[in-house]
């Protein structure tokens, strides 16, 4: 058989396959020279745009928050030493302990203020109906009291009493009371403050100048 087989099958009536396209040889283009192409063909691209309104920025990589990690600047003052602190330390303590006795001064003050009260409220309460002063009595009997010298007016017969200490004269309430020497007494032991005079009948007469009525301070004499 001088024919191939292919020269038979032709004869037969069988046509040729097709021939398969011949394809282009050149490599695809790489990713970057894709997007460099993009680039050009779009010199302005627009960014893309977070529709969260909500959504918070993110923070680019390797981006650190403002301050953060940063040591507070010095102040620019030295530390104070061991002695300075020790010292402040001193002052603190003499300070607070100035305040308290203070304090406790204050406190001592008004407890005594208020027991002065109770004893004048007393010796107001003792004297009550027991005073002699004579209304009409014209013999002012001069003595020193409270650094400045006060008068009381009183008759001849109590004039007498008063320097023999038989009777006494005490501050209550604003003016000078005459009374016996029993309230005397008893006033002694609530609150003797409250003694104006009280003459001893056994001291030197010279310890009173004003218990002599020829030396009596004239009544318009101011002191």
């Amino acid at each position: 058989m001088t024919n191939s087989l292919r020269d038979q099958l032709l004869g037969l009536g069988f046509a040729p396959p097709p021939k398969p396209e011949r394809k282009d040889a050149r490599p695809a283009p790489r990713r970057d020279e894709r997007a460099g192409g993009e680039q050009r063909r779009h010199p302005n691209p627009t960014p893309a745009v977070n529709r969260n309104p909500n959504a918070r920025p993110q923070a680019k990589p390797g981006a650190s928050r403002p301050n953060a990690g940063a040591r507070p600047a010095p102040s620019g003052k030295p530390p104070r030493t061991r002695e300075e602190i020790d010292l402040a330390k001193a002052y603190a303590i003499r300070a607070q302990r100035e305040k308290e006795e203070r304090i406790a001064a204050e406190a001592a003050k008004q407890e005594e203020a208020r027991k002065r009260r109770e004893a004048r409220g007393r010796v107001a309460e003792l004297v009550k109906g027991r005073a002699l002063n004579v209304a009409d009595a014209e013999i002012a009997r001069h003595f020193p009291y409270g650094g400045k010298i006060k008068r009381i007016y009183v008759t001849a017969d109590q004039l007498k009493a008063l320097n023999a200490g038989e009777l006494g004269v005490l501050q209550n309430e604003g003016r000078y009371v005459l009374v016996d020497a029993e309230v005397i007494a008893q006033v002694q032991a609530i609150f003797p403050a409250a003694i104006a005079l009280q003459v001893d009948p056994n001291a030197p007469a010279g310890d009173d100048p004003y218990a002599d009525p020829k030396y009596q301070v004239p009544d318009d004499l101011v002191w």
